[in-house]
C-alpha cells in the first residue's frame, strides 16, 4: 500500500533524525545506516545552495538524504576540458534537463599545480565557479579529486614536477604523503565551502583515489587509503566517502582498511566498461555475488557505479573505431545500447549510477595523456560541441523517472519471470507492491513476446495476451500495480517517463519507441469521464479498467484526460516516443512543477508575477505548451511575451511557433602570413641562456645511462610540449653516425641536425590493437653523418624531442616517472665529449596555465599570442607543399559575425593528402586547443569553444606545423565548421586571451 505524502513525511522525519544523529553530519558520526526502515516515499527535492543542514546517508537499497530515498542519476563531465567557465553552466543546464540529478566531476592535480607549492583555482581552473554553477542548476556534485584520478589525462593527474621528485607515488611513502595533503588540503578548502551537509553546496559524495587495485593486500596500500580517509575527514568534508574498484573486484570495501573508528560512512563503488557486443553483466541482485560480484561485494551498501560506460576513448589512429572517430563510438554505444545496459543495472539494484561520459569535452593543450588525441568527445550522449545527440533518449527517460516516481529506489528481486526470446528481470517495491519488469532482447532479431504470464502473478490481467515487442539488442522497462498519486495503475506496456502535479491536474508520461502501441490500464471502481485529446488515442472502459491504447510517434504527442472517476484530481497521460519524449522538460519551481513541451531545451523556468517565464534553446521552429502551477496568466519565452490560448488539456498554448535559429555564416579562413623557425639548429644560436645538462641521478624510473649525463626534460623543470637539447664537441672527424635514443609517448618524435644541417627524423610507431595501452615508447635514431660534416672544430648537434605525454600510474608502479626526452647519445666512428643545454617551455602562461605551451621557440616568442607584430612575415595562401624539416608558423585573423542570441559551436577543420608527414599545433587566441597529425589521424576537426572563441570579434589563429622533411608539408584546407546552432543558450563571458 502507497503510504500518503503526509505519512511519508511523519516517518522520514524521525529516519532524517536519526541519520543526523548517527550519519554523516559531523566529524563525531558513527553510521550513516538508517535507524529504522526508511520507506518509500517522495524524493528530496532538486538541491541548492539553500543555507540549511542536511543529512546524507545511505542502507543497502540506496542513498539517504535527510531521510528520503535518492536514485542517483549522475553524468560526468570535466571542467578542466571545457576551458571556458560561462559553458560549463550551459553543460550542467543540458544534463539537468535531460534528467540528471548529479554531475561528476575529477579534479586534476596538474591542471591546478605549475610547480611544488604553487596552486592556481582562478580563470578557467576555478573549481569555486564550477561548484556554485553546479548548485544554482540544481544538480548534486560526486566529487572526485584523486590525488590520481586515471582520466586519460597527462600522468594520470599527477602534475608534471611530482615526476621529478623522491618518493613512490599512491603508497604510504612520506613524500609523496606530504605532496599529496598539500593538494588535498587546497581542494579542501574549496570543496568545504559547498558541501550540502552544510547547506552552503551539493556536494554529496567523495571519492578518495581511483581504481586503485595495486598494494590492496599490503601494509602500505591500506595505510595509504586510511591516510587518505583521514585526511580529508581532518579538512572538514563530512559527506560519504568513496572510491571507485576498477573492474569489480572487492577492493576497499567497508572494513577493508581502517578509518579512524568511523563505521557507516563508507561507500563501496565499481567500475565497468562493457562492450556493445556484450550480453549486458549482472552487477547485483541476479548476479553470482561474492567479491567480485560488482554490488553483491558489499551487500550493506547499496548498488554504486561512480563509472559506467557511456561511451569509450579512442587512440592515436583510431584503431578502436576503424579510423572513423567518436561518430563511430557514438554509433556503436547508441540510444538501444544505453538503454539495455541501464536498465540492466536498474534491475541490479544500482541506485547510484555515474555515466561516464556524459559529455567529454578536449584534451586541449598538452592535457591529453598517450592513449588518446585532442578530442575526448568519447562517443558521449553530449558530444565534444556541446550538441544533444540521439543517445540522450534513454537518459532522459530513465532519469525522469527515477527523480518523479519513487518506487524505483527500493526494489528487491521478485519471483523469476519467464518471456519466451528475452531475458526478463522482476522485481517488486516492498512498500508500495509496485512491480518492475525489464525486458531484454540480446539477440540479432526483434523479438514480439505475450508477457501476459509474466505480469498476471503480481495482477489481473483480464485475459489480455500483452504482446510487447523489444528490438534486436534493445531493452524496454515495464511497470504493475504502480500508484499514480490517488490513483493505481494496473500495468503498462509502455515505460513510464514521469509523474507530477501540474496546477489543479497530475500528469504522467508513458513512452516507448516509434511504433510500439503503448498498452495502459488504470483501476477506476467509477466510470470516468475519458476525453481524447488526440485522435490517435483509444480507450475501453470494463469491470474496473480504463483501458487506454496509443501508437507510439503517430503525430506526436498523444494525450488522455480522466476525470470524475472517484477522485478529486483530474489525470493527463500523454504518450511519446523517444524524439517527442526529448520535447518534454518537467522543472520544478517553488510555485509548484511545470511541463513544457516543443522547444529543443528548457534551461529554466521562473513563476513571477502569475507569469512563467521561460529559458531554453530552439534549432528549428517549435511550438510551445505548458502545463503550470495554478495562477499562470502569461508566459515569456527568452523574455519575449508568448501569446497563448488554454487547451482542454489545461495546458497554456502558444498561438504560433517560436522561432528557430538564424542563419550562421562562417567566413572563409585567408590573410595567412608564415614565418619558418627552429633557429636553435644553427651552430651559431645562442643558447647560453639554456640549462645544462649535467645531473648525474634522477628519480625517473628510466635508468640513466652509464658515464652520461641526466638528459630527461623533467629533471630540468621542463615538463610539457616539446623540448630541445643543443650538443656541443669538438672534432667530427671520422664520425659516420649519431645514435640518438629517446623515450616519449605514442606518436613520440625526434628530430637532429648537425651544424644546422639536418640529418634526419624519427617517430614512434602508430600504436595498434596490441600497443593501445603502451605509456611509454622508446626508440633509437640512428642518423648518417654526412662526409661533410667530419672535420675538425666546433660542432653543435641540435635534437628537437616532442614528448607528446607523461604515461599515467594505473598500475602504480611510477610510470608516470618514465623519462621524455633525449636519454643518451653515441657515436660511431668517434666518442666526442658532449655538453648538453636544454630548454622547454617558458614559464608558464599565467592566464592558459602550465599545459598550455612547450618549448618551440615560437611558443618561447609568443608567436602564438594575439597581438604579436607579425607584419613582416611573408604573406601565403593554402594548400602549401613546402619539404622541410622543422616548425613553420602560419598566423591569420578572423571576424565571426554569429547573430545575437545565438549559440553557434564553431569548430577548425584541416584536410589534406594523407601520406604527407607533419603536425599541427592549433592556438586559438594564444590557447593551444588540439594537435593534428595529418598522416595519422583520426581527428581533423577541432572545437574552438566560445570564450575564447570571440563569435563577434577579431581572433588570432595560429599553426605551428611540425615537417618531418620526408614528404611535402601543409597545411592544405583549413576552415571553419559550423557543429551546430540554437536560438537561445547561455551568457558567455570571453575567456582571458593575453597577447604580446
Amino acid at each position: 500500500m502507497a503510504l500518503s505524502r503526509r505519512s511519508f513525511s511523519a516517518l522520514a522525519g524521525t529516519a532524517a533524525l536519526g541519520l543526523a544523529l548517527g550519519g554523516s553530519g559531523g566529524p563525531g558520526a558513527s553510521s550513516a545506516y538508517a535507524a529504522r526502515e526508511v520507506p518509500t516515499g517522495p524524493p528530496p527535492p532538486a538541491p541548492s545552495a539553500d543555507g540549511r543542514r542536511h543529512t546524507v546517508g545511505f542502507d543497502h537499497y540506496s542513498l539517504l538524504v535527510d531521510g528520503r530515498r535518492l536514485v542517483l542519476w549522475s553524468g560526468e563531465m570535466h571542467p578542466f576540458r571545457l576551458p571556458s567557465p560561462s559553458l560549463w553552466r550551459d553543460v550542467l543546464q543540458k544534463m539537468r534537463a535531460h534528467g540528471y540529478n548529479a554531475v561528476s566531476v575529477y579534479v586534476a592535480w596538474n591542471y591546478h599545480s605549475p610547480a611544488p607549492g604553487k596552486y592556481d583555482f582562478t580563470g578557467v581552473r576555478d573549481l569555486d565557479l564550477f561548484l556554485r554553477t553546479a548548485a544554482e542548476t540544481g544538480l548534486y556534485v560526486v566529487l572526485r579529486p584523486g590525488p590520481y584520478i586515471n582520466a586519460e589525462v597527462d600522468g594520470g593527474g599527477f602534475p608534471g614536477w611530482l615526476t621529478a621528485t623522491a618518493g613512490t607515488a599512491r603508497t604510504a611513502d612520506p613524500t609523496y604523503l606530504g605532496h599529496v595533503d598539500e593538494w588535498l588540503g587546497h581542494v579542501d578548502a574549496i570543496v568545504a565551502r559547498h558541501l550540502f551537509t552544510r547547506g552552503r553546496g551539493t556536494v554529496l559524495l567523495y571519492q578518495i583515489e581511483n581504481e586503485y587495485d595495486a598494494h590492496v593486500d599490503e601494509p602500505t596500500g591500506r595505510a595509504y587509503m586510511s591516510h587518505l580517509y583521514r585526511k580529508v575527514r581532518a579538512d572538514g568534508i563530512d559527506v560519504p566517502l568513496f572510491h571507485n574498484d576498477k573492474g569489480r573486484n572487492g577492493y576497499w570495501t567497508p572494513g577493508s582498511f581502517d578509518t579512524g573508528g568511523e563505521r557507516g560512512r563508507w561507500l563501496y563503488g565499481f567500475d565497468g566498461y562493457p562492450s556493445p557486443s556484450q550480453v549486458p553483466p549482472d552487477w547485483g541482485k541476479f548476479g553470482t555475488g561474492g567479491p567480485t560480484g560488482g554490488a553483491g561485494a558489499s551487500p550493506r551498501t547499496p548498488g554504486f557505479m561512480p563509472e559506467f560506460g557511456g561511451g569509450w576513448f579512442d587512440p592515436w589512429g583510431g584503431v578502436f573505431f576503424k579510423g572513423k572517430g567518436y561518430a563511430e563510438a557514438r554509433r556503436t554505444r547508441d540510444a538501444a545500447y544505453e538503454r539495455r545496459f541501464h536498465l540492466t543495472n536498474l534491475a541490479n539494484g544500482i541506485t547510484a549510477h555515474n555515466v561516464y561520459m556524459t559529455f567529454g569535452g578536449t584534451s586541449w593543450g598538452w592535457l591529453p595523456a598517450p592513449v588518446v588525441y585532442t578530442s575526448y568527445d568519447y562517443g558521449a550522449a553530449i558530444d565534444e560541441g556541446r550538441q544533444l545527440t540521439g543517445k540522450l533518449a534513454p537518459m532522459h527517460q530513465t532519469g525522469h523517472m527515477l527523480r518523479t516516481i519513487p518506487d524505483f529506489a527500493k526494489l528487491d528481486r521478485a519471483a523469476d519471470v519467464k518471456v519466451a526470446g528475452l531475458t526478463a528481470y522482476h522485481l517488486r517495491n516492498p512498500d508500495t507492491d509496485a512491480h518492475v519488469y525489464v525486458l531484454r532482447n540480446d539477440g540479432d532479431r526483434e523479438v514480439t513476446a505475450a508477457v501476459a504470464s509474466a505480469v498476471a502473478p503480481a495482477v489481473p490481467v483480464g485475459g489480455d495476451d500483452l504482446p510487447v515487442t523489444v528490438p534486436a539488442r534493445d531493452a524496454r522497462l515495464m511497470v504493475a500495480n504502480l500508484a499514480l498519486g490517488p490513483r493505481r495503475l494496473r500495468y503498462s506496456t509502455a515505460q513510464p517517463m514521469l509523474f507530477l502535479s501540474a496546477g489543479r491536474q497530475d500528469v504522467v508520461v508513458f513512452c516507448g519507441r516509434r511504433g510500439d502501441m503503448a498498452r495502459v490500464v488504470l483501476e477506476s471502481a467509477e466510470e470516468p469521464l475519458v476525453t481524447r485529446l488526440s485522435q490517435q488515442a483509444a480507450y475501453v472502459y470494463d469491470q474496473g479498467l480504463l483501458r487506454l491504447t496509443a501508437p507510439l510517434g503517430a503525430g506526436g504527442l498523444i494525450g488522455v484526460r480522466v476525470e470524475g472517476d472517484g477522485n478529486d484530481r483530474p489525470l493527463l497521460v500523454l504518450f511519446a516516443d523517444e524524439a517527442t519524449s526529448l520535447r518534454l522538460w518537467p522543472y520544478d519551481t517553488p510555485s509548484g512543477s511545470v511541463l513544457v513541451y516543443g522547444p529543443e531545451l528548457l534551461r529554466g523556468a521562473v513563476l513571477r508575477d502569475s507569469t512563467l517565464r521561460l529559458t531554453g534553446d530552439t534549432v528549428a521552429a517549435a511550438g510551445l505548451e505548458v502545463w503550470g502551477p495554478r495562477g499562470v496568466e502569461g508566459v515569456t519565452w527568452n523574455d519575449g511575451a508568448v501569446r497563448t490560448v488554454p487547451t482542454g488539456s489545461g495546458s497554456l498554448r502558444a498561438a504560433v511557433p517560436q522561432a528557430g535559429v538564424p542563419e550562421v555564416e562562417l567566413p572563409v579562413l585567408g590573410g595567412w602570413r608564415t614565418r619558418a623557425e627552429n633557429p636553435e639548429s644553427a651552430p651559431g644560436f645562442d643558447d647560453s641562456g639554456w640549462r645544462v645538462a649535467d645531473r648525474t641521478s634522477s628519480y625517473s624510473t628510466t635508468a640513466v645511462p652509464e658515464g652520461g649525463p641526466v638528459l630527461f626534460a623533467d629533471d630540468y623543470g621542463f615538463h610539457y610540449g616539446d623540448v630541445w637539447y643543443r650538443g656541443t664537441f669538438t672534432d667530427a672527424t671520422g664520425i659516420e653516425s649519431v645514435s640518438l635514443s629517446y623515450s616519449t609517448g605514442t606518436l613520440g618524435l625526434l628530430m637532429a641536425w648537425l651544424d644546422g644541417e639536418p640529418l634526419g627524423t624519427h617517430r614512434m610507431p602508430v600504436p595498434d590493437d596490441g600497443t593501445i595501452r603502451r605509456g611509454t615508447w622508446t626508440g633509437t635514431a640512428v642518423l648518417p653523418v654526412g662526409k661533410r660534416s667530419r672535420t675538425g672544430g666546433r660542432h653543435v648537434l641540435s635534437v628537437l624531442v616532442r614528448r607528446m605525454a607523461h604515461d599515467q600510474d594505473g598500475r602504480a608502479l611510477d610510470t608516470h616517472k618514465a623519462a621524455r626526452g633525449l636519454t643518451s647519445a653515441a657515436f660511431t666512428g668517434g666518442a666526442p665529449r658532449v655538453t648538453w643545454r636544454i630548454q622547454g617551455e617558458a614559464a608558464p602562461d599565467p592566464v592558459r596555465g602550465p599545459l598550455n605551451n612547450g618549448g618551440l621557440f615560437g611558443e618561447r616568442e609568443g608567436w602564438h599570442l594575439p597581438g604579436f607584430a607579425d607584419g613582416g612575415w611573408k604573406p601565403v595562401a593554402f594548400p602549401r607543399a613546402e619539404r622541410r624539416q622543422g616548425v613553420t608558423w602560419y598566423r591569420t585573423t578572423f571576424r565571426p559575425a554569429v547573430p545575437a542570441g545565438v549559440d553557434a559551436s564553431v569548430g577548425l577543420t584541416l584536410e589534406d593528402d594523407p601520406r604527407r608527414a607533419y603536425r599541427a599545433q592549433i592556438f586559438l587566441n594564444g590557447w593551444n586547443l588540439g594537435q593534428y597529425v595529418n598522416d595519422v589521424g583520426p581527428q581533423h576537426t577541432f572545437v574552438l569553444p566560445n570564450g575564447i572563441l570571440r563569435t563577434r570579434g577579431v581572433n588570432t589563429l595560429a599553426l605551428a606545423v611540425l615537417s618531418e622533411g620526408t614528404t611535402p608539408a601543409g597545411p592544405g584546407r583549413v576552415r571553419l565548421t559550423l557543429l551546430g546552432s540554437a536560438a537561445g543558450g547561455v551568457p558567455v563571458s570571453l575567456v582571458a586571451c593575453s597577447g604580446r
